[in-house]
């Protein structure tokens, strides 16, 4: 498995809960658009095997994931499957992701990333437009791929919005930071080049000194981030807030500054599915790289606008983050809600074997088979990525 980080990308969706470790580092990409149509690079030749195939195997979802989809494998599908060209930079040549509780494999220094965008650099590879990064254990690690980033702003100075980086600035959840104190002040550091960060709360609130405990306070640390960072864009991927009465959802709060950096919010709601997932942060990263740069596309001239921060006019709901949320949020719902039930019919399957093994070996090999049996349906849904339906709508906050 060809993942780019090091922490296994573990994600808990329960009773309004999403706790994520995210495990990819980098992809520059380069979006193909026509017009306001993204063009899905995929051959007619292949489609007609994978039409044929749906049409053989009309439960698909039941058959056993034989790919691990997370890091860079989640993010490079996704994109490519929208049409976009990726060259991946991965940190870590790993077995599996760390959900397994256990993994053989490598990890790259931060003096080999640099070499690997440099290798790309000599051979004049680098005509990027959009980057995505993510989880990176220490401060040499997040330095070198954000000069990385500067080195693409630079490139692309003189032709405003021709590059855009997409930031998930990964530290920690539920209070507890997974990484070396270091990596906090690096990426403070570096955060104020990004032109859209993916925080979940306890990095808002870590980035931003504000103790969220209500939407308020929510509404707060967001503010600090777009007028002390000068951040454009922000979405906070995962939202614990009490909520008495209502049933189990997800929130994801976005915002996108105005002119003066005031914030523009809005939430959406999504159903939790009670259910331990692998690569769902890695889908959400890439697929918001992809639908934003779509949403921009269809507001005229905005794609030539720094930052693409939209007129002070447009409201929250109707920005092109919010639109691309929306998006996003419909592919994730209806590939998570397939893998749930693939899930759950693939554990019962597992628990109905009779003979064949020890007592003790089924204890112990009961935790790998449930990590195996959640692994992300995503090839076998991908029509859910191409093809949103959009169920969930953005409110303002």
């Amino acid at each position: 498995m060809n993942n780019d980080m090091i922490l296994g990308s573990l994600q808990h969706i329960q009773y309004g809960v999403w706790v994520d470790l995210w495990i990819w580092t980098m992809a520059v990409v380069n979006c193909a658009m026509n017009g306001f149509v993204l063009q899905y690079l995929v051959s007619n030749e292949i489609m007609s095997c994978f039409n044929s195939i749906n049409s053989v195997n009309k439960n698909n979802n039941e058959i056993p994931p034989y790919s691990i989809y997370v890091g860079n494998t989640m993010a490079t599908f996704v994109m490519q499957s929208l049409g976009c060209e990726v060259a991946a930079l991965n940190t870590v040549q790993f077995s599996n992701h760390l959900g397994y509780g256990q993994a053989k494999g490598t990890r790259a220094t931060a003096t080999e990333i640099s070499d690997l965008y440099q290798g790309l650099k000599n051979s004049y590879l680098d005509d990027f437009n959009m980057m995505l990064s993510g989880y990176l254990p220490g401060a040499a690690s997040v330095e070198a791929v954000g000069t990385i980033a500067r080195d693409l702003k630079l490139k692309n100075t003189m032709k405003p919005g021709s590059f855009f980086w997409v930031l998930d600035p990964v530290m920690g959840d539920n209070g507890k930071l997974y990484v070396a104190e270091d990596v906090v002040p690096a990426y403070k550091a570096l955060i104020k080049d990004a032109d859209l960060i993916l925080p979940n709360q306890f990095e808002v609130e870590t980035l931003s000194g504000v103790k969220i405990q209500d939407m308020d306070t929510l509404k707060l640390a967001i503010t600090t981030l777009h007028e002390v960072y000068k951040i454009p864009h922000i979405m906070v991927t995962s939202i614990s807030l009490p909520s008495p009465g209502a049933e189990p959802h997800l929130s994801v709060v976005g915002s996108t500054m105005t002119s003066t950096a005031e914030p523009r919010i809005f939430s959406i709601k999504i159903p939790a599915i009670d259910c331990f997932f692998s690569g769902t942060g890695d889908m959400f990263a890439a697929l918001i790289l992809v639908r934003f740069k779509e949403a921009v596309c269809n507001v005229e001239g905005l794609l030539d606008r720094d930052a693409w921060i939209s007129d002070d006019e447009v409201e929250a709901t109707e920005l092109p983050l919010a639109r691309a949320t929306e998006k996003v949020l419909a592919s994730m719902h209806e590939v998570l809600t397939k893998t749930k039930i693939a899930r759950d019919k693939e554990i019962e399957r597992w628990k109905n074997i009779v003979g064949g093994r020890e007592k003790d070996e089924d204890v112990k090999r009961e935790g790998l088979v449930r990590s195996k049996a959640a692994e992300v349906r995503l090839v076998r849904n991908v029509h859910f990525l191409k093809n949103p339906v959009v169920k969930f709508k953005a409110e303002s906050v």
